[in-house]
């Protein structure tokens, strides 16, 4: 059975190709600047809530938002 799990964030590489900044996408989803740039520098993670929203905003996949790792 292959086990998978979440690497390090995606979420600079997906703002850089879609020309956005991370005000932008604070202002496109509500969550805060500070909660931004804490997912996009790996300090924390998204919920699978977060990660919906995030994906929604960001016309990708959730899994897009992680790189991941096959075990």
């Amino acid at each position: 059975m292959v086990k998978v799990s979440r690497g390090r964030c995606r979420l600079k590489i997906l703002l850089k190709e879609r020309r956005m900044r991370q005000i932008d996408l604070a202002n496109k989803t509500g969550y805060s600047r500070h909660l931004i740039s804490n997912w996009a520098n790996n300090q924390d993670k998204m919920s699978g809530d977060v990660m919906v929203n995030i994906a929604y905003a960001l016309d990708c996949q959730m899994e897009e938002l992680y790189e991941l790792i096959f075990e």
